[in-house]
């Protein structure tokens, strides 16, 4: 199957203990109007998730810690087949939860970290503390022998940060790491002003793509910007190098840009299944019908699975079977998911046969 379901973000809950700037779920502690499904359901959902693939499953939010029964949903998940992992922002975590982690067979979890100290990521995530929950989170994830992957966001509020982050991920033991370039979308729509400039953006991928060379111990990603796989094949073939491909496990792979509604997507608390996380438009509902129904049939999944009609410069790139541009960002900034990537400076070849 071309686009077959390989990973899946499910957000349990969208309550949460933080209020970050940039949050997708515009979480609180209390989720007013969108509850926490039961555990029946959940049961529910992966069943039927099963009958048709065995995707990773990431146990998301919100927070999920905070739900009571987020082992129950993962030891079921796991029995099931599902490769089930786990989201975290970490100020929950403690020797209990590692064990948790450990009997209920979650396999990797995520850890947000977006500032190198406290003053950075504290602010970004609005909560004093919020730094030495992360730190202490990882601590405890070593101790336990618990593989982790660390996320970091960026705006213009902490873009200074980012080799510190990468530097500090790799000190504290991650297997991974995983550069987000922000989507406003949520909370995070507040902060159109502080989207990292063009200009920047490409310094940063460039900046990635050198540092990607040298790295050896962990795998290290942009995400959310499609548009470094054009730029990894323009400078290997100009610098005559071969460029690794590397694959984390329990990750979507390859070497490709925009994934949303092609090979991952987001279930949220209600039930709605979107192309990604960032991506507030719904191909269906697992409450109303099969997830295989959704993924196969969705007008919407269709659209974003038919390159050639993209539009705008994305429309007429050579690099868009690649690239893509991030669909997300696109509906954000023109309010269409078919226009241009807004964040991409590259000029096509074929730039005079722009679709409108």
């Amino acid at each position: 199957m071309e686009f077959a379901p390989k990973w899946i973000a499910w957000e349990i809950t969208r309550r949460c203990n933080l209020r970050c700037v940039h949050c997708r779920s515009s979480s609180e502690l209390e989720a007013k109007g969108h509850p926490d499904f039961p555990l029946e359901e959940a049961f529910r959902v992966i069943d039927d998730i099963v009958r048709y693939a065995t995707p990773v499953v990431v146990l998301s939010g919100g927070e999920p810690l905070i739900r009571k029964d987020v082992f129950e949903i993962a030891k079921y998940g796991n029995e099931k087949g599902l490769r089930m992992c786990l989201a975290t922002n970490g100020t929950l975590v403690n020797d209990e939860i590692c064990e948790n982690i450990k009997s209920s067979g979650i396999r990797i979890v995520s850890l947000s970290l977006d500032g190198s100290n406290a003053l950075v990521h504290d602010d970004f995530r609005n909560q004093k503390g919020a730094f030495d929950g992360t730190i202490n989170a990882a601590k405890l994830f070593k101790k336990y022998g618990i593989e982790f992957i660390i996320n970091s966001s960026f705006t213009k509020r902490n873009q200074e940060e980012i080799p510190r982050i990468y530097k500090l991920a790799k000190e504290l033991g991650a297997v991974a790491w995983y550069m987000f370039m922000i989507v406003p979308t949520g909370r995070g729509e507040e902060i159109m002003k502080e989207l990292i400039s063009k200009e920047d953006y490409d310094k940063i991928l460039d900046w990635h793509y050198d540092m990607e060379k040298e790295e050896d111990l962990m795998l290290v990603r942009p995400t959310c910007a499609p548009h470094y796989y054009r730029v990894v094949l323009q400078r290997s073939k100009a610098e005559g190098e071969t460029f690794r491909k590397r694959t984390l496990k329990f990750s979507t792979g390859g070497s490709k840009g925009c994934l949303a509604g092609q090979l991952i997507c987001l279930i949220d608390v209600d039930g709605n299944v979107q192309p990604c996380s960032y991506f507030p438009r719904f191909a269906g509902n697992v409450r109303q019908q099969s997830f295989k129904d959704i993924w196969e049939n969705s007008e919407l999944f269709k659209d974003l699975r038919d390159f050639k009609s993209y539009k705008g410069k994305c429309g007429c790139c050579e690099y868009v079977n690649v690239c893509g541009g991030c669909r997300a960002r696109a509906y954000s900034m023109h309010g269409d998911y078919m226009e241009e990537e807004p964040f991409c400076s590259y000029i096509p070849k074929k730039s005079g046969k722009v679709k409108t």
